[in-house]
């Protein structure tokens, strides 16, 4: 037996009725519309609610949230700290070599090993990484965020933003 040999079984698919095809026979002249009206022509379409709003433009469409307070830290690990070679840590050192960007709001992280001392200033610390830069001798200076402690400003349109 090959694909080609393949059939559906006797009686199981049933052709469907052609209707509008002439008068001889069920479905001639107005097949099965009825007579005369919106619905019997074929201008309408098959979403059309008689003037209701539709369903496709009821339902929400825009899903989740974007918080418009959202603060977003410039993530820096202990291995690149280490790399770097940096005695004095800042966000100004740290965008002159290029590791943030111009207005960055810089969080130290605890990955990787930090086998000097070193004055880490920033923004925010993650426990292991304040833990793992005083363990080496070194320093963490904490720097106020720019908007003091106030929530900060809103970003954008919080209902385009998405």
């Amino acid at each position: 037996m090959k694909v080609h040999d393949l059939k559906p079984a006797e009686g199981s698919n049933k052709a469907a009725r052609r209707v509008g095809r002439g008068i001889g026979g069920k479905g001639g002249k107005t097949a099965g519309r009825g007579t005369k009206g919106q619905k019997a022509r074929g201008s309408i379409p098959a979403s059309f609610e008689g003037g209701q709003m539709p369903l496709h433009m009821r339902i929400p469409k825009l899903k989740g949230f974007t918080n418009p307070f959202r603060v977003e830290y410039q993530a820096i690990n202990l291995d690149t700290l280490e790399e770097s070679g940096l005695a004095e840590v800042s966000p100004e050192t740290l965008l002159g070599i290029g590791l943030v960007g111009k207005d960055s709001l810089v969080k130290v992280l605890g990955r990787g090993e930090l086998s000097r001392a070193v004055t880490v200033k920033a923004h925010a610390f993650s426990k292991s990484a304040e833990a793992a830069i005083t363990a080496a001798g070194g320093t963490v200076e904490r720097l106020p965020l720019p908007w003091g402690e106030r929530r900060p400003p809103a970003k954008g349109n919080q209902f385009t933003n998405r």
